[in-house]
């Protein structure tokens, strides 16, 4: 079987958020198991190409209508690891991925159906023929209808990975469809790509079995519940994994001192000499108290007004706090009340607020911290928690989304005791994240439940093995419908 991933994101050479970890992790599993994976993704400056090896021209003259202008694209190749992926470096003259970043610009939708049109191209003109089109959220999901509209049969999966981000434009922005098409789909004015891409997937992927049914709702569609439940029979849930080689304390260089998970009493010893250095490290009082963390997107989703009162509390509790929160341009008020809070602490040796992205030091936190929390508003899935259960660092997390599929409070769940994993709260409020940091806080001091809960973490399964044999089994199920 031969699959190709079309994705805006792809972890480690450029990434946002958890879409590229997915895209990574889900492409190294079907590689380990002898199939045949490639990616294609814009050609960003910001790319990471250091990491990547073979790089060289794969194809030029891959030429684009945009308007009334041709534009010429150039496909370039390069191997991650085992992985070989296909850059998409355009002439275009508003440099469309010479931005220094991946997303944040207000032509964001214009550039990435453009990729999609290059990517579509470069397939077509070089006859490339994969069996299953991997696409991911709105940036490429117009590649399902552009399957359609050139004859290019084959079969694609569209995951959705937040359907808050629609990519929502007017028809006169687009580079390359025709208004007669888009009056089929019943479009005058505007059109939606990622519904687009729902209509003409041939099947679609929900990143939690809790974020499914949440998006079929009025209150958590974000507009397309209708679709989506007129598209039920095409949609799947499938959670998300995180790639345990590479969030794996036994051998993460990041850590001062390594640990195996299945030791609990190495895991005990190896946190807190963890812990000790990243208190030194960033210049935090040495002392054997609750240590709760966030490594999060400052972005109103991640709940920002609940992450500060964390802040407050945990420090009114007897614990200390680590925030590594990066920010965007596009959410201005967010960052410069952080810078606030950073101010506001900058003297007080319980409290670290960095405003960045820092993956080596993200590692540290994981392994040192004794709590996560993450008290998003809605989380399709979210990776934080189990990459800190991973760690033997506890979460706490707000009920909702993939979330709720993960996270499995210690006092109210209806799990066996041996799978209770953490601390959940259900409302989105400062009551709610008081009730449950309260609670984490108190049990840090019993021991032996303690213990329970940690046993439980590194007990969890996070692994895309399970996760990749679902994807596998629809990617043969749809092969096998293939005409």
């Amino acid at each position: 079987m031969h699959i190709i991933h079309i994705a805006s994101e792809l972890a480690p050479i450029a990434k946002v958020g958890g879409l590229a970890d997915v895209v990574y992790g889900l492409c190294q599993e079907t590689l380990k198991l002898g199939y045949t994976t490639e990616v294609i993704l814009p050609k960003y400056d910001c790319t990471d190409y250091r990491q990547l090896t073979d790089l060289k021209v794969e194809q030029k003259d891959i030429w684009i209508l945009a308007g009334s202008s041709r534009y010429n694209n150039t496909i370039w190749s390069a191997s991650l690891g085992e992985l070989k992926i296909f850059l998409i470096e355009s002439d275009h003259p508003e440099h469309l991925y010479n931005r220094g970043v991946i997303y944040g610009c207000s032509d964001d939708i214009d550039r990435f159906i453009y990729f999609s049109c290059v990517a579509m191209q470069f397939l077509l003109q070089l006859g490339k023929q994969p069996d299953i089109l991997h696409l991911h959220d709105w940036h490429t999901s117009l590649m399902a209808l552009l399957c359609q509209e050139n004859n290019y049969k084959l079969k694609s999966v569209l995951t959705i990975h937040n359907l808050a981000h629609q990519g929502v434009c007017s028809i006169n922005t687009l580079f390359k469809l025709g208004r007669d098409l888009l009056k089929d789909l019943g479009f005058s004015d505007s059109l939606n790509v990622l519904e687009t891409g729902i209509i003409y997937a041939d099947c679609v992927a929900i990143v939690s079995p809790n974020y499914k049914q949440e998006i079929q709702t009025p209150e958590g569609g974000c507009g397309l519940d209708g679709v989506l439940r007129e598209s039920q029979k095409k949609l799947v849930s499938i959670l998300n994994g995180i790639d345990q080689d590479y969030w794996n304390p036994a051998k993460d260089p990041y850590l001062k001192r390594n640990y195996p998970i299945n030791e609990l009493e190495s895991v005990l010893k190896a946190k807190l000499t963890n812990k000790c250095f990243l208190q030194k490290h960033l210049s935090l009082i040495q002392e054997n108290v609750p240590l709760v963390s966030c490594i999060t997107r400052l972005v109103p989703q991640k709940g920002p007004d609940l992450i500060e009162y964390g802040v407050i509390r945990t420090l009114e509790l007897g614990g200390q706090f680590v925030l590594l929160g990066s920010v965007s341009q596009s959410n201005n008020d967010i960052e410069e009340r952080f810078v606030s809070l950073q101010e506001k602490y900058r003297n007080d040796n319980r409290v670290a607020i960095l405003l960045m992205n820092d993956e080596e030091l993200a590692h540290l936190i994981f392994a040192a911290s004794d709590l996560l929390i993450i008290p998003s508003l809605f989380e399709p899935c979210g990776l934080t928690q189990m990459i800190a259960m991973r760690y033997g660092t506890i979460p706490i997390a707000r009920m909702t989304g993939g979330l709720v599929d993960t996270v499995f409070d210690i006092d109210t769940s209806d799990k066996p005791f041996e799978k209770r994993n953490g601390f959940t709260f259900a409302f989105p409020d400062q009551q709610g994240v008081n009730w449950a940091l309260t609670r984490a806080i108190a049990c840090y001091k019993n021991h032996k439940k303690w213990q329970q809960i940690m046993k439980a973490d590194l007990n969890y399964d996070s692994s895309w093995e399970k996760r990749t044999k679902q994807y596998l089994c629809i990617y043969e199920e749809l092969l096998s419908l293939k005409s």
